[in-house]
């Protein structure tokens, strides 16, 4: 009896591939009267990201904001950008496919270049590049005894958006040179046909107040509604956000002797989610008569959409690069950084924060870094996501030579689970199979074999196994004797 099969097919969105590339960007400065830049900061945004035959190339802006001493030692501030791109090389690249692209500024440098000064800026860029695939699976093979489970199958929906924020507040300064801020997602859900993504935005700014550098911090709430045709059911989500436009407007009001800022800033998210679809399929088969050839499907996705949320306060002694001591006066811990990498546990890494102080009536900074490690409690192994934002940083010096710092972490970790189905893609019939002519079989089975298992090995339906040995309890021990009664055939 030749077999037939039921087919069907769909299709799906997969991850093809995850790319890591890292870029040098300069910026010149030309000022003439600085004396000394005692910070700068590197605000990064991605302006494209395209694949193409075999290459990604994808392109930003960088804007970098400096704050140096002229020569009557007042502070002054100046702005610059540049436009950059780049690309990855990689076999498995095609135009069809699309990419999602972050770009991190990992490390900035300033150098001397003449009269001016020069910002290097390492530009790290990690990029997740989708396609779209197609599945073919068998729901029954006529000819043939079949294993029929019910099979949750996932097809990965990409969104992306961006929305503006705006935040008005005062503050205790004179005027604010260097605004510096992160944006960290705390929850996001989907509903039908839009994604609703609420989160912080952590503010950090470098001011003036009496003549003296200050850092000031400010948290800005957020909620923003992005559309998704493919939203269907409520579900959780993940999502990822980055300033890609920041503006900070200050007006003094002498009155008050205090700053009114208006804070505006747009947002770029990217995220996914996973459509579920529950259909009976064929995940094994054999046959009674001939050998039936299997071709079996894989899939192994890792659904990381549960966001988790912790607050730490860190606090630790410092490495500077400048020698410090007690003629050193502290004004401000300027633009917080944290660098860290995923561990069993949590998370670690360092602090690291622009520290400018006051010696010999001069303005001067120092670059210091604070070593940390977070456990975070209730993440799974397949956690590997990790976003922390500084949400302020302060600094004193505890004995002479040694910084003591202490800052607060927003954290966010995206959990989830890896789930892995396994299916039969497509049958053939093969060779015949040699069948006992013998009245009565006994079959002396393995440890552990469940019911689909001894009745492959002996080429009988489950049911009949179940009929014939009606006292059987699966899984089995090893030590069963199991008997095949065959009818005389006519």
């Amino acid at each position: 009896m030749s077999i037939n099969v039921q087919e069907q097919s769909g299709t799906y969105t997969r991850q093809v591939a995850a790319l890591k590339t890292q870029t040098m960007v300069e910026i010149k400065f030309s000022v003439q009267d600085a004396t000394e830049v005692v910070a700068v900061e590197p605000q990064i945004s991605l302006s494209s990201c395209e694949v193409s035959s075999g290459r990604v190339n994808f392109g930003g802006r960088l804007v970098c904001t400096a704050v140096y001493t002229d020569g009557e030692g007042k502070l002054c501030r100046v702005q610059k950008g540049a436009e950059f791109s780049h690309y990855i090389d990689d076999d498995r690249l095609a135009p069809a496919q699309s990419g999602d692209c972050m770009l991190v500024c990992e490390r900035c440098r300033l150098k001397r270049d003449g009269s001016a000064w020069v910002a290097v800026v390492i530009v790290s860029a990690e990029i997740s590049v989708f396609d779209s695939a197609s599945r073919n699976y068998l729901t029954g093979i006529d000819g043939a005894v079949c294993k029929t489970d019910g099979v949750k199958l996932l097809s990965m929906v990409n969104f992306s958006g961006e929305s503006d924020v705006d935040d008005d507040f005062d503050c205790a300064a004179e005027d604010v040179l260097i605004p510096s801020a992160q944006a960290l997602v705390l929850d996001c859900n989907v509903r039908a046909g839009v994604v609703e993504v609420n989160g912080e935005i952590y503010l950090t700014l470098l001011a003036v107040r009496d003549g003296s550098p200050v850092s000031l911090d400010r948290t800005v709430p957020f909620r923003c509604e992005l559309t998704c045709d493919e939203a269907l059911l409520s579900r959780r989500a993940f999502c990822r956000a980055e300033i890609k436009n920041m503006n900070v407007n200050c007006k003094v009001n002498e009155e008050r002797g205090k700053c009114d800022v208006e804070f505006n800033a747009t947002l770029g998210f990217a995220g996914r989610f996973y459509e579920e679809e529950e259909i009976p399929l064929v995940t094994d088969a054999f046959g009674r008569e001939n050998e039936v050839v299997l071709a079996f499907a894989e899939e192994c996705t890792r659904t990381d959409t549960d966001i988790k949320v912790y607050s730490e306060r860190v606090s630790g002694l410092c490495a500077a690069k400048a020698k410090l001591d007690y003629t050193c006066a502290f004004l401000a811990a300027a633009l917080p950084r944290a660098e860290y990498s995923r561990t069993h546990e949590g998370i670690e890494g360092s602090i690291t924060a622009t520290l400018l102080y006051e010696q010999a009536g001069e303005v001067h900074s120092t670059e210091v870094n604070m070593p940390f490690a977070v456990k975070l409690s209730g993440l799974s192994e397949n956690c590997k996501t990790v976003s922390a934002a500084v949400c302020g940083m302060s600094m004193r010096q505890r004995a002479e030579g040694e910084c003591e710092a202490e800052a607060s972490l927003k954290i966010t970790a995206a959990d989830g689970e890896s789930y892995t189905v396994k299916y039969v893609a497509s049958a053939t019939e093969g060779e015949p199979i040699k069948c006992s002519d013998s009245a009565v079989s006994v079959y002396i089975p393995a440890a552990g074999d469940g019911l689909w298992e001894t009745a492959k090995r002996l080429s009988e339906s489950p049911e009949n196994i179940r009929s014939s040995n009606p006292d059987l309890n699966f899984p089995l021990t090893g030590k069963e004797r199991i008997l095949i009664y065959r009818p005389k055939q006519a």
